[in-house]
């Protein structure tokens, strides 16, 4: 049975009802006539005409007593999207999921890898299969190697410790410093090039005062593009830095010391990743934070502990 058929045979009499309730109110005191326009639906534009007598005014009433009655009725099987809840391109972003899901990897196009002639030896255990010739990489990995970055990253920040994001392409600049922004002075960020020696050849490069005042070597690295980067890869290895890394099927996982197999060269996918990770890093340091200040209030209650905690 269609909706049509069943819909109309209601709105017929659900009218006669409305019809007869108007018809007792109206008729019973004087109506005044009102030079409105009808408020018709494209399809009925003939009858779109000024109202002149009161029959035209009880007509336009009964239409839009049947018109409100059907929207009420339906309104509940209906769309509940609007433009607060509806997902745009931007959210990636600005607004990245606190928790990575298979589906949202799948959707940002985290699985596509490259031809199957070009994959790494070293990657075949992350590999799903291949499709049309291209490297498929299996996400029920992929999903647990991020969980474990995030959180390594929110014990790094909890430890206040310095998180640098890398991202050299131009589709990257702006989601690593966005990601650093939501560390605050725990985040940094490179956009445009990794300086060689910015690490191993610091005292030259820095000065010595610099050196010995501010802290140059961070405490964790995460790359967005890899290979394009291996001269920060080499000085973190060198300063025994940990590093996180998105990990292509072309190339060693083995050069990171936490991969995450994914796409390197999807923007949205950068943009799951480094998010996910961001805000786990915010977590952290917002959890330093208040134990840092609950510590406080405890030593401004004792006078012992405040002593002790002065020291």
């Amino acid at each position: 049975m269609s909706l049509q058929s069943t819909v109309r045979p209601w709105l017929a009499a659900t009218a006669r009802s409305s019809s007869k309730s108007l018809r007792r109110n109206s008729f019973q005191r004087a109506i005044r006539c009102v030079q409105t326009v009808a408020e018709e639906p494209p399809q009925a534009a003939a009858s779109s005409e000024p109202l002149r007598t009161p029959r035209d005014w009880l007509n336009f009433q009964t239409r839009r007593a049947d018109v409100g009655t059907l929207i009420d009725t339906f309104n509940r099987y209906g769309s509940t999207q609007n433009a607060k809840n509806t997902y745009k391109p931007s959210h990636g972003l600005h607004k990245p999921p606190a928790q990575a899901t298979i589906s949202a990897l799948l959707a940002s196009g985290a699985h596509f890898g490259h031809h199957a002639s070009r994959m790494n030896p070293s990657f075949v255990p992350y590999a799903y299969g291949t499709r049309s010739g291209i490297t498929i990489i299996d996400l029920d990995q992929t999903l647990p190697m991020l969980r474990r970055a995030a959180n390594l990253v929110r014990a790094v920040a909890h430890a206040e410790g310095q998180i640098v994001f890398i991202g050299t392409r131009p589709d990257l600049r702006p989601i690593v410093q966005k990601a650093a922004e939501r560390l605050g002075p725990q985040g940094f960020h490179v956009g445009d090039r990794w300086l060689p020696g910015t690490l191993t050849n610091k005292i030259p490069l820095f000065g010595l005062d610099v050196v010995k005042s501010t802290k140059v070597v961070p405490d964790l690295v995460i790359l967005l593009n890899p290979l394009a980067n291996m001269n920060a890869i080499r000085e973190c290895a060198i300063e025994h830095v940990p590093t996180i890394g998105i990990i292509d099927s072309n190339v060693d996982p083995r050069i990171v010391m936490y991969p995450i197999a994914a796409n390197d060269e999807s923007t949205r996918t950068a943009e799951l990743i480094a998010g996910v990770l961001s805000i786990a890093g915010r977590e952290g340091a917002a959890l330093a934070a208040a134990e840092k200040k609950r510590r406080a209030e405890k030593a401004e209650r004792d006078p012992n502990r405040r002593n002790h905690y002065n020291n």
